[in-house]
């Protein structure tokens, strides 16, 4: 994807609606009780600042739509690209800011795999908003 306007702000919309998509989901397993079923204290309460802290950095994040790897599908791109902010959140926000232990462990065992599912709801939702956008 060449460096444009209309691409930047596409980037970040894609990831913004990714991050309402992740947002959805780790709101649901967490009132739903799925996460408390698979041993995790993942439960966060539906919140604006919540929503809005998801919705600006899954758009931040979106800016990594713009490296240039056409020769991996649009899902797979979602998947590889959304390693990224799980790498982040295990390694740096849940040690360093929110105290949870590397990996965010002590919230519970199965938070790693988690973590990469509901990344991987973002990178998947903001693929899908690329392409009915016309990006392929």
């Amino acid at each position: 994807m060449k460096l444009s306007f209309k691409n930047i702000s596409l980037t970040f919309a894609a990831g913004s609606v990714g991050g309402l998509a992740n947002m959805c989901a780790v709101w649901g397993f967490g009132a739903w009780g799925i996460s408390q079923t698979l041993g995790v204290k993942l439960a966060p309460h539906l919140s604006v600042p919540w929503l809005y802290n998801r919705l600006v950095w899954g758009g931040l994040w979106g800016f990594i739509f713009l490296l240039p790897w056409k020769n991996l599908s649009l899902p797979a791109r979602g998947l590889l690209f959304s390693l990224a902010p799980s790498l982040v959140q295990m390694l740096v926000v849940f040690p360093y800011q929110a105290h949870k232990g590397m990996l965010g462990l002590q919230l519970g065992y199965l938070t790693p795999a988690l973590v990469l599912f509901f990344n991987a709801v973002w990178g998947l939702a903001a693929v899908f908003w690329l392409y009915l956008s016309g990006e392929r």
